[in-house]
């Protein structure tokens, strides 16, 4: 019997996941389908419902229903519960719905060819929404040393304070430029903002040479925020990579087996224009 599977958000048009995933069902020939469906966020409730009525056997959240999804739900993974947020969605066989996380494991991975080590490391993350919770909870639990900075300060406050109970080194403030350019060792930019081609609230000016800039969103390739970023002569990502594994891991989560990963690698690029 064919599974189905999909990506929920708003917008959604620009997901590449569709293209990742059924590359993978068709290496593997497996009988699966992976769709996106637009979901505005008064819909959200009845679309988990409507997901399930027809027989999905999961599917991916992104913007913006991570952390507004969860009442939805029945459990949560341990991953998903310390990040209060969710990306990943698995239906059993008795129609539970699992709420899971793949963000911060997949972004890890993602960054492991540049900086293999994040222990010690200062991170700033640009951003406090369910994306930022993702990446942060693995990120702390690895060892890294992070600084949240959001447009409403309270948020990132919430987010540090979660961490901080889990032992990790964290602190927080407004969405600003500010002393941490020159000591942050990897900026990552969780925030829709660019998505439209919109440039970031402030420059990168004064960051220092050797700091890693990743901007997570993978449609448009270049963000306004990354290009000033490579103009400065930092090492620079785009959201690809950490796209491709939460993928392979929400994949495992999904059918508890290894994805073809070459091949949802070579779709996502070709799709990506890379």
């Amino acid at each position: 019997m064919e599974k189905h599977f999909a990506v929920i958000g708003d917008p959604i048009a620009h997901s590449l996941s569709p293209c990742m995933h059924n590359a993978g069902y068709q290496a593997a020939r497996l009988a699966a389908e992976y769709q996106r469906f637009a979901v505005k966020p008064e819909q959200l409730r009845e679309a988990v419902l409507g997901l399930r009525a027809l027989g999905f056997s999961g599917w991916n959240v992104t913007i913006p229903h991570k952390e507004k999804i969860i009442p939805f739900l029945d459990e949560l993974t341990p991953t998903a519960e310390r990040a209060g947020a969710v990306n990943t969605v698995k239906v059993t066989e008795t129609g539970k719905l699992i709420g899971h996380n793949t963000d911060g494991w997949g972004f890890l991975r993602s960054i492991s060819a540049l900086l293999p080590v994040v222990r010690g490391k200062n991170v700033v993350l640009l951003g406090a929404g369910g994306a930022a919770r993702g990446i942060a909870v693995p990120l702390a639990e690895s060892g890294a040393k992070l600084l949240i900075l959001n447009r409403t300060p309270e948020k990132a406050g919430e987010l540090s304070e979660l961490l901080t109970g889990y032992g990790a080194q964290s602190a927080w403030g407004s969405l600003q430029p500010g002393d941490w350019l020159a000591a942050a060792d990897l900026v990552v930019q969780t925030t829709s903002v660019g998505l439209r081609g919109e440039p970031f609230s402030f420059s990168l000016r004064g960051l220092k040479k050797e700091a890693l800039v990743v901007d997570i969103i993978f449609n448009p390739a270049e963000t306004q925020f990354l290009r000033e970023a490579r103009q400065l002569g930092n090492a620079a990502l785009n959201g690809l990579g950490m796209l491709l594994y939460q993928g392979v891991l929400a994949w495992e989560f999904w059918l508890e087996e290894p994805p073809p990963v070459e091949n949802m690698e070579q779709a996502l690029r070709a799709a990506d224009g890379g």
